[in-house]
């Protein structure tokens, strides 16, 4: 009897030690985390005709938080995806010039304090101001953004809602009438909403 109260007690020891290791205790979000490119999704929609929506994205786009939460986004517009061919090039040549302005930089401020604590699989929602650079332009925008903990070293940092930026604040009003003539429609809205799914990696 007395071996069988032994070994259950060391059968019971083993679990309770494999499950510590199954699932580690999370360590704080310190430190510098970089943007997982391939995981991650910035996207915008686009509307014409009056009421004809198209869902379109930036598929080369490189970020990174710095441990006193100085965050920064650089999104190649260049890697425009809109499903048709000619109307990237449009995007590239007309709209953005990327032969001049290559890439749009989003800037904020984090405090690494409202997040420090966060435990994996559990979220955050944050208000964030961010100053975002187009063609030579600076504009701010506000944004309430949801973190989520999805690992020990990797966070998901989501649109709560789309950002409605104009198209008017970037001076381009301009191209977007050449688009709108080059395509033959009615109209083109200056009212873009623009959403993201991005995940950083310590």
């Amino acid at each position: 009897m007395l071996n069988f109260v032994r070994a259950a007690a060391l059968a019971g020891s083993l679990i309770v030690a494999a499950c510590s290791q199954a699932t580690p205790e999370a360590t704080p979000l310190a430190g510098d985390w970089s943007l997982d490119s391939k995981s991650s999704r910035l996207s915008y929609v686009s509307v014409k005709a009056g009421d004809i929506a198209e869902s379109n994205r930036f598929t080369r786009v490189s970020g990174s938080v710095s441990a006193s939460g100085a965050a920064a986004l650089e999104i190649d517009l260049a890697s425009v995806s809109t499903g048709v061919d000619i109307r990237n090039e449009r995007m590239r040549e007309v709209l953005f010039n990327v032969a001049q302005n290559p890439v749009a930089t989003v800037t904020t401020q984090l405090d690494p304090k409202a997040f420090e604590g966060l435990a994996i699989g559990a979220s955050v929602l944050q208000e964030i101001e961010a100053t975002v650079s187009l063609k030579g332009i600076e504009t701010s925008v506000f944004a309430e953004v949801e973190a989520t903990r999805i690992a020990n070293d990797r966070v998901l940092v989501a649109t709560t809602d789309p950002i409605i930026l104009d198209a008017n604040s970037f001076d381009l009003a301009e191209g977007l009438e050449q688009l709108r003539g080059l395509a033959g429609l009615p109209s083109i809205s200056t009212a873009v909403p623009v959403t993201f799914s991005l995940v950083f990696e310590r």
